[in-house]
């Protein structure tokens, strides 16, 4: 069953395309949205969070997140062979819990399931986000030391 969200947030969040010039502020809202989590499991490292994301940084399909116009987070949706890669999807503290999450990851799955591909992710063992995912229908798929990797069927198509 699709989760809802604010009726308002169509009109109030956009996407804008990223660069490479954006990755300084892209580590900027990353480290925010991670920092939490990280100082939970004793794993905040500045230059790491830095270095992970220009390891991962593809901005063909990275994309700001705004909301009423303001840059507050940013996801990475890369489509692979026959399946999509979420590697990021941060929204800044400040933001959370108002939907602006849900909205971005419906807007996500609804491409991937016009495809009917799969999407696969990682998120931090300790972190909220595992919640998150689970309630858009996300199944545990595996897990290492620090992360547990998430999958989710295309959803059928409706005829």
């Amino acid at each position: 069953m699709p989760l809802s969200t604010r009726p308002e947030l169509p009109t109030r969040v956009s996407f804008a395309p990223t660069t490479l010039a954006d990755l300084e502020e892209l580590v900027a809202l990353r480290t925010a949205a991670m920092r939490e989590s990280l100082e939970q499991v004793g794993r905040f490292d500045p230059a790491r969070a830095r270095e992970r994301l220009r390891s991962s940084f593809y901005p063909e399909h990275t994309r700001f997140v705004l909301f009423d116009g303001r840059k507050v987070g940013f996801y990475t949706f890369r489509p692979l062979d026959g399946f999509y890669q979420l590697d990021h999807l941060y929204v800044d503290p400040s933001c959370q819990s108002e939907g602006i999450g849900s909205y971005v990851l419906l807007q996500l799955l609804a491409q991937s399931d016009s495809r009917q591909h799969p999407v696969q992710l990682g998120a931090l063992k300790e972190s909220a986000s595992n919640r998150f995912y689970q309630r858009h229908g996300f199944l545990k798929k595996s897990e290492d030391t620090w992360d547990i990797f998430y999958h989710r069927p295309a959803a059928a198509r409706k005829t």
